[in-house]
């Protein structure tokens, strides 16, 4: 796997109130936290681009509403932000997907980022955070509709169990499961392990 030297790095979400267990329930690999900060230091020390993206949410008694304490980034985050030398973005939205957000994450990747590889390669963007079907899922998924090679870490994001119809249940495992296999058998992303990606950076 190759790593571009403009590759973007997605951070979704990372944000205090995702450690509300009473709100979200159980979650999953305990060891996201860290593969995402291996990944932003990473990109800071290679001078990459960096996109933070936070989620305002509008639904009532959210602990990620704006204004909320859990609305803000993990302290992991926080005390990462403005401290790479290639560009930095903060871009807020409201839905799953961070390419419906402000400032239109399309357009500063391809404008201030990434732009347009010389050789014809789509330009690349790294994909990590919380949840992995959720945000993750649907940032990847426009991602490749848009034209973009996506590279998805699987170990640095997690996930939470989650009731659906019917009755039906489905463990925050399971999820992550039917997510890789959803991405990459589907070509939306490709999915691969946090240790390929800073191996390949």
């Amino acid at each position: 796997m190759e790593i571009e030297e403009n590759a973007a790095l997605i951070v979704v979400d990372v944000q205090k109130g995702f450690d509300d267990d009473g709100f979200w329930g159980r979650r999953d690999n305990p060891e996201a936290e860290g593969n995402m900060a291996a990944l932003i230091d990473r990109w800071q020390a290679t001078g990459r681009p960096v996109v933070f993206v936070r989620h305002d949410s509008r639904q009532a008694g959210s602990p990620l509403a704006r204004g909320s304490a859990g609305n803000a980034f993990k302290d992991f985050v926080e005390e990462r932000r403005g401290r790479g030398t290639g560009p930095e973005v903060l871009v807020t939205k409201t839905v799953n997907s961070a390419f419906y957000g402000e400032p239109d994450l399309d357009a500063w990747l391809r404008g201030v980022a990434c732009g347009g590889a010389a050789d014809g390669r789509r330009a690349q963007v790294v994909i990590v955070g919380i949840q992995t079907n959720m945000c993750n899922e649907t940032t990847a998924r426009m991602g490749g509709n848009l034209g973009y090679d996506v590279v998805f870490p699987l170990d640095a994001m997690h996930t939470f169990d989650l009731a659906g119809p019917f009755g039906w249940t489905a463990t925050a495992e399971e999820l992550t499961r039917a997510t890789a296999v959803s991405l990459h058998g589907g070509r939306f992303a490709r999915v691969v392990t946090t240790a390929e990606v800073l191996s390949a950076a």
